[in-house]
């Protein structure tokens, strides 16, 4: 499914790539990214084919990029931040 680009001005443009790199860079987000990553090369590794797939913090396992949005069709507002766990290993 294609989703169209948002038509934002040039002034709003500009403050969601703020916005938006703030988010990306918080510890907790990077913390994530990083174990993704971790866990992607892993499992590419033990011959998994994880392509088009997304690791899901929350269920701790490989899932379509369709199925790990919204948190499992119950929607994002009952969820937290507690509620997702990153690996505090360090590699």
């Amino acid at each position: 499914m294609y989703m169209a680009k948002q038509k934002l001005s040039i002034k709003a443009r500009a403050a969601k790539k703020r916005r938006d790199l703030k988010a990306a860079k918080t510890p907790a987000r990077r913390a994530k990214k990083a174990e993704n990553q971790r866990k992607r090369r892993a499992a590419i590794k033990a011959g998994k084919n994880v392509k088009g797939k997304d690791f899901d913090h929350k269920d701790r396992r490989f899932k379509s990029v369709k199925a790990n949005r919204g948190n499992d069709g119950k929607g994002t507002r009952r969820e937290g931040k507690k509620k997702y766990k990153t690996c505090s290993c360090k590699k």
